[in-house]
């Protein structure tokens, strides 16, 4: 099996269309804050509100590769951890998945230190799991060891970061990644010559916390503005040509206990499904009379229309919510 950290030709075929889902997810999506170390092994430290999300946003910010860590049970299945390890997904077990199973990580430790030693950034939660709140649950023990680690053998930045999301329920709102000032994990660990290690590691994770609490908007940012009146023309159309993509979403979405796992299904709709729906109305078009230039601008608008119905359901739901504040 291919190391994480090497050249993918398949997946850098497929990641600029990944991207561009994770684009067409939103309104908005803007990165801010400070600059990104260029050298060194980079670790990313973000909260985790919102699931699979949190890193396709994180992903996105970025052309290059980016390896993650994400809970050990997923991986179980072989069929799925080798699609995992495809995507650069590294297994984490958390202390509640049993103690006896921590000692697993070690090997994923090694992994992830090869993953940095080729310059490959790597992005834990720390959290340990995700949970669609404005506020910072405590930050597990496994970044620090991670970063403590690196700095043992290279120069390591973490950078603390902050995933802002107008709405966790809501498709196409408005995000914002705000990037903290990186930490110097080969300074901090100079600096405190006194603390033996577990020490330095708790210090360590104290700081992070600190740091990435401070990222998290209580408020969150603003939703995205009103739509044009000019949405209403062609929400019609839109939602018949885009159909087959937002009504199985929606139809996914009303079975998932998790709230918060709604716009992953319909990201994954529309990354899975786009293509199809292409497909099945390049053939319809093609038994009409239309001439070809009109069946490929016809296409050419079809990709929009998704995020166009749900920019109009938003807005729907806007009135709605401001009606019942009103009674």
């Amino acid at each position: 099996m291919a190391k994480i950290w090497e050249q993918n030709r398949l997946y850098s075929f497929l990641r600029p269309y990944v991207d561009w889902c994770t684009r067409q997810s939103y309104h908005r999506i803007l990165y801010w804050g400070a600059e990104l170390p260029k050298d060194g092994a980079v670790i990313f430290a973000p909260n985790h509100t919102n699931t699979l999300m949190d890193a396709l946003v994180i992903l996105a910010a970025r052309k290059g590769p980016t390896a993650f860590g994400a809970r050990a049970d997923i991986f179980r299945k072989p069929a799925i951890a080798r699609i995992l390890h495809f995507l650069r997904i590294l297994p984490m077990v958390r202390e509640r998945d049993g103690l006896e199973h921590v000692s697993e990580n070690y090997e994923s430790f090694d992994q992830i230190d090869d993953v940095l030693a080729h310059a490959v950034p790597f992005c834990m939660f720390a959290e340990g799991t995700h949970r669609p709140e404005r506020s910072l649950q405590p930050v597990k023990k496994g970044i620090a060891r991670i970063a403590y680690r690196s700095a043992q053998n290279r120069q390591t930045w973490l950078v603390p970061t902050g995933i802002n999301y107008s709405s966790f329920f809501d498709y196409r709102g408005v995000c914002e990644v705000h990037y903290g000032e990186p930490l110097n994990i080969n300074e901090f660990v100079r600096e405190h010559p006194e603390l033996n290690e577990p020490q330095l590691q708790q210090a360590l994770r104290s700081t992070i916390e600190k740091r990435m609490a401070a990222l998290v908007d209580p408020e969150g940012p603003a939703a995205a503005e009103k739509p044009s009146w000019l949405l209403w023309l062609v929400w019609p159309l839109a939602a018949f040509l885009s159909l087959p993509m937002w009504l199985t979403a929606e139809i996914l979405c009303r079975k998932m206990q998790d709230k918060a796992w709604c716009n992953t299904v319909r990201f994954g709709c529309l990354l899975l499904f786009l293509p199809l729906t292409l497909l099945i109305w390049g053939i319809i078009f093609c038994l009409t009379p239309l001439p070809w230039y009109g069946i490929l601008s016809l296409l050419a608008t079809i990709p929009a229309t998704y995020g166009l119905v749900y920019d109009g359901l938003n807005a729907l739901k806007t009135v709605f919510r401001s009606g019942r504040r009103m009674k």
